[in-house]
């Protein structure tokens, strides 16, 4: 049995257990299983990995994503530049290292990080790009956002994050002028707000600057019209939600996993 899983705290509302347990199901792979384990302090996650030594793929979702970089033995060189993962695979190969104890643990494995955030927002951003998405905001500047950042350079997008605090290279969300949001047409939600089940709060925006020229990204997907998107079209702009990038990035590290 191949056992692949969701790493993370809370997640009880899990897309990832969810899309895989269908796959398999739909695809015939009997024997494949997806577990979700809610994992609030990482120091646990190579116990985890003992208990369950059928193990080959993880998925990392918040609070970990950039934490869970300290227990890995290998970057993919994206991973690396993002400073985030959101993949792992386990490769039945060399001990990895309990850190905490400082001891080698009976683990006859080595971790390695991903981040396929990244690959499935270019993929599903790049179809919606026009020569004036030139310009762009990522608000919030967590793993996700990181992944955002990447891309956008990537692609020879200019971006400022937008944060609750300002701060050296960033702007506060009480900056955000009428100016600053003509002058930048996409606009990214990087961050958990406005997801179920608090699906009526949203950034805070001043959205009556919003063109028809704009382009709004919520890289949330449950639910699939956010407060932020619903607002950005009721001034026009274009929407879209995270859900094309969550199936993008999965089947992406389902290649990972099996590669």
């Amino acid at each position: 049995m191949k056992k692949f899983g969701l790493i993370g705290y809370p997640i009880t509302h899990s897309f990832s257990k969810k899309y895989f347990t269908e796959k398999f199901e739909k695809q015939g792979f009997e024997d494949c299983e997806y577990e979700a384990f809610p994992l609030q302090n990482l120091s646990d996650l190579p116990e985890l990995i003992k208990a369950n030594p059928d193990l080959v793929g993880l998925n990392v979702t918040v609070p970990h994503k950039i934490g869970v970089i300290y227990f890995l033995d290998k970057l993919d060189p994206a991973a690396k530049e993002i400073d985030a993962v959101n993949c792992i695979k386990i490769v039945n190969q060399h001990p990895v290292e309990a850190f905490f104890s400082g001891e080698l643990s009976s683990l006859q494995v080595r971790l390695e990080g991903y981040n396929t955030d990244a690959y499935g927002f270019e993929m599903s951003l790049k179809p919606l790009l026009h020569k004036h998405h030139h310009k762009a905001l990522i608000l919030g500047a967590g793993g996700a956002a990181r992944a955002v950042a990447y891309v956008l350079h990537k692609l020879g997008i200019t971006y400022t994050h937008v944060s609750r605090r300002s701060i050296k290279k960033q702007l506060s969300y009480k900056q955000l002028s009428k100016d600053i949001i003509r002058d930048n047409l996409l606009i990214i939600n990087a961050t958990p707000v406005g997801t179920y089940p608090h699906i009526e709060a949203f950034p805070d925006i001043p959205y009556e600057f919003l063109t028809s020229k704009h382009l709004l990204y919520d890289l949330v997907y449950n639910p699939a019209e956010t407060v932020f998107l619903n607002r950005g079209k009721e001034y026009g702009a274009e929407v879209k939600n995270g859900l094309e990038m969550l199936h993008l990035q999965a089947e992406k590290a389902w290649d990972i996993w099996n590669s």
